[in-house]
Formats: structure tokens, sequence, C-alpha cells
């Protein structure tokens, strides 16, 4: 994290995200929401589609963060607003998530603020996420 500066954008990470995926978060999580694995329901309820879990999804962006920031221990704040759903079809390929994230500030007692995107199909699922790691 040598010579960092505002603007300085940390290295892109790519997720591909497949209905597996979600069986296995459900187990580890708990979560087992209908939505995360009935096409019918999520259907019914107004949804695009079987949707991966919030969560799943904002702890895959802050992973773009840990991994230049060296430790998870280093993440001192963390928060994200979850604007759309990441939509997983029934098929082998699954979908592919894109998270980037920038430094937006630098702050006197040795930490930086940092602005993450989440993209799906083009479009932010992840609004206002940021994280204050310890330089």
């Amino acid at each position: 994290m040598k010579n960092v500066e505002v603007g300085f954008e940390l290295p892109e990470l790519k997720v591909n995200v497949k209905r597996s995926d979600l069986i296995q978060y459900a187990g580890a999580s708990g979560d087992f929401n209908i939505i995360h694995w009935n096409e019918r329901t999520a259907l019914a309820v107004g949804l695009p589609g079987v949707i991966a879990h919030g969560m799943l999804t904002m702890g895959q962006a802050i992973n773009v963060v840990t991994r230049w920031a060296g430790s998870p221990a280093n993440v001192i704040d963390y928060t994200v607003r979850f604007t759309r759903p990441v939509v997983v079809p029934d098929n082998d390929k699954g979908v592919e998530v894109v998270f980037n994230a920038k430094v937006s500030a630098l702050n006197e007692d040795g930490t930086a603020k940092i602005d993450i995107n989440a993209v799906f199909e083009d479009k932010t699922v992840l609004g206002k996420a940021s994280a204050i790691v310890r330089l």
C-alpha cells in the first residue's frame, strides 16, 4: 500500500455466481429464504428470478478491498446499500459480478476511504458502498 493517493484504483475482481454458490451460502449463513432457490416463488413475489443473497454480494464486494489491504483486520468500517438484485439463472454458466474500488480520501489518522463498485449486467447492484481501511 505504498504511495497511495486519492484516485488510486484497486485491482478489479470478477466473481462468477452460480445457483450452487447460493446453496452453499444458504448452508453457511442459515439464510434459506425461498427466493434464493425457487424460481416460481421468486417470480410470484415480483422478482426477475432467483436472486443472490444480498449479504453474499456484500461479502464478495469487500474482497476487492481486503485483497489489497493485506488482511480483513485492516478494514475498520464497511457499509453498503442494496440497490439491485443479482439474478442467477438455472444453468451451469452462472453470472459475472465485477467489483472495483478506488481510494476516495486519505485521512489524518492513517486510514483511507475506499469507494466500492459492484456491477452486474452493466448496472450497479450496491449503492454507496465504502470501507475505511487502516493503511
